[in-house]
């Protein structure tokens, strides 16, 4: 019998697979805990809607991430903090304070977590801190650190 993931199932596929597996395991298992559903060609249709929907929606989630690419390439992201005289900071500068800085200054919203600062900033000076914003574009932020 031919079935159609709803979720991913250990040692059979993932969701949105079509899979051949036994009526008894079907019927018994997969149909009545909602982890798959009979593969009719309404459902068949219905799947592949849903894959060019996503399809779609993958597209444009990495037409803006190329975008915003575009416009950190441009920009220089001015961090203020309190430094001692031989430029080290009381404190440090993290990605948080980076993020929040380009969302006030430019209304770009990025992530904290999207920018791979490896550890947090701690003196005066210029840095490139480079920011995944989609599994196929990275960019490179440009931070001035002034004290």
């Amino acid at each position: 019998m031919k079935v159609i993931l709803k979720q991913d199932v250990k040692k059979l596929g993932k969701k949105g697979d079509v899979v051949e597996v036994a009526e008894g395991y079907a019927r018994n298992y997969l149909l009545p805990r909602g982890l798959a559903v009979e593969a009719s060609a309404g459902n068949l249709k219905t799947l592949e809607k849903q894959k060019e929907a996503e399809q779609r929606r993958r597209e444009e989630e990495k037409a803006e991430a190329l975008r915003i690419a575009e416009k950190l390439k441009e920009i220089t992201v001015v961090v203020h903090g309190k430094a001692g005289e031989n430029g080290r900071l009381f404190g440090s500068v993290t990605a948080k304070d980076v993020a929040e800085a380009l969302a006030k200054d430019f209304g770009i919203k990025i992530d904290r977590r999207k920018m791979q600062l490896e550890e947090p900033i701690k003196a005066v000076g210029v840095y490139y801190i480079p920011v995944r914003l989609h599994a196929e574009v990275e960019a490179t932020v440009k931070v001035h650190v002034n004290g």
